[in-house]
């Protein structure tokens, strides 16, 4: 797989939500079109933000469906007319979001966001001449991706620093997760940057060498 060749910019990173989620809108500085990844929350500062900077949203994508990733899409979506994007597998999670609201938050939350089209492996997402290529990366969730560019990969709950997603939430799947970072975010070399849907930034070859889950100290054996 090669990564697209386009250079990014960050127009915004923010951790929004109840869950602290990472947001991040990102695009072509020239054009000003951008993509929203993973709006888990605090929809009325996104739009504003969007709005002051002068950008025009063309993609809203979650790279799983998880409530702390998607709670603001729907608001977005209006706000912008921009559509969202979510991998078909991860449909029946979608489906679970009130009810995993009430679970974990003990909240009502919002109604799920519209799909507007859906996401695939090698599929391209493009704002002006910038470009994000899919890898579908389950193990977290059936449908979760990351999202690669010219020098980073947005993973969102597959790959932490120093960590891996749970697998332990409904269509998770463990052994799965483990194979999808080995076999696919590993192969995107070592200066890749991670840009992850919790907590810090790290380094494919960061994680490679030092993730006590997936690194080569590791002694969990793939699935075959």
């Amino acid at each position: 797989m090669t990564a697209a060749p386009v250079p990014f910019e960050i127009f915004a990173h923010r951790v929004v939500g109840p869950l602290a989620c990472n947001c991040y809108i990102i695009g072509d500085a020239i054009t000003r079109e951008a993509i929203v990844v993973d709006p888990g929350g605090d929809a009325d500062d996104l739009a504003e933000f969007v709005d002051a900077q002068d950008l025009k949203v063309v993609q809203i994508v979650a790279t799983h469906a998880h409530f702390d990733h998607v709670v603001a899409a729907e608001e977005l979506r209006r706000f912008t007319g921009a559509p969202f994007r979510l991998h078909p597998a991860d449909q029946v999670l979608l489906d679970w979001y009130m009810e995993s609201g009430r679970m974990f938050l003990g909240v009502e939350l919002p109604p799920p966001p519209e799909i507007d089209a859906s996401v695939e492996e090698g599929d391209t997402l493009r704002a002006g001449s910038f470009e994000l290529e899919v890898l579908h990366t389950p193990g977290h969730s059936p449908g979760s991706i990351s999202l690669v560019g010219a020098s980073a990969v947005f993973s969102g709950d597959s790959l932490f620093a120093s960590s891996i997603g749970r697998s332990d939430l409904p269509g998770g799947d463990d052994l799965l997760l483990r194979k999808m970072i080995r076999g696919k975010l590993f192969s995107l070399g070592d200066e890749m940057i991670v840009l992850p849907g919790h907590g810090p930034q790290t380094t494919i070859g960061q994680e490679r060498s030092f993730n006590p889950f997936v690194g080569d100290r590791s002694d969990t054996v793939d699935p075959p």
